[in-house]
């Protein structure tokens, strides 16, 4: 909202837009002044961009492979006091993410141009008699150890 308005103000004023949209205009007033003077910010804005530098130098200088947990843990033995949920959502907000292990699986290979099948029960699943519609379901699922295969269910 903050950007529409910034980019309509001259047109219409920040009054008007603010009274259309659901923001106060004291709400802008404040983000205006606080972009203009970065001491101004809360407590917890100006300790995220120090402490979002030092998340970054621990990313980079483990080659972009840290996750959340590891980062944690480096800053801690650093002797940072951050907590886990911290890390993550400066991370988020700076769009790193670690290195995921291992191969992910590929379930479904789908063939765009082959045809799909037809809908012969017409998306109605209930059977009006038992052994008069067959219906089955494929989960792929990977339990801790190991890739389970495949688990079908069915019902009539």
């Amino acid at each position: 909202m903050i950007a529409f308005i910034d980019a309509h103000r001259d047109a219409y004023g920040v009054e008007p837009i603010c009274r259309v949209l659901p923001i106060a205009p004291s709400t802008w007033h404040e983000h205006a002044a606080r972009r203009a003077d970065p001491s101004r910010l809360p407590a917890r804005a100006k300790r995220d961009e120090v402490l979002k530098e030092e998340v970054r130098r621990v990313f980079d200088e483990n080659f972009g492979v840290y996750g959340v947990r590891k980062v944690w843990r480096q800053m801690k033995r650093e002797g940072f006091d951050i907590a886990r949920c911290t890390v993550a959502r400066l991370m988020r907000s700076m769009g790193l993410q670690g290195v995921i292990r291992g191969k992910p699986v590929k379930t479904t290979i789908s063939d765009k141009a082959a045809p799909c099948p037809l809908d012969k029960v017409n998306r109605q699943f209930q059977s009006p008699a038992p052994n008069r519609l067959w219906v089955s379901d494929f989960t792929y699922g990977a339990p801790r150890p190991g890739w389970s295969g495949v688990h079908m269910t069915g019902m009539h």
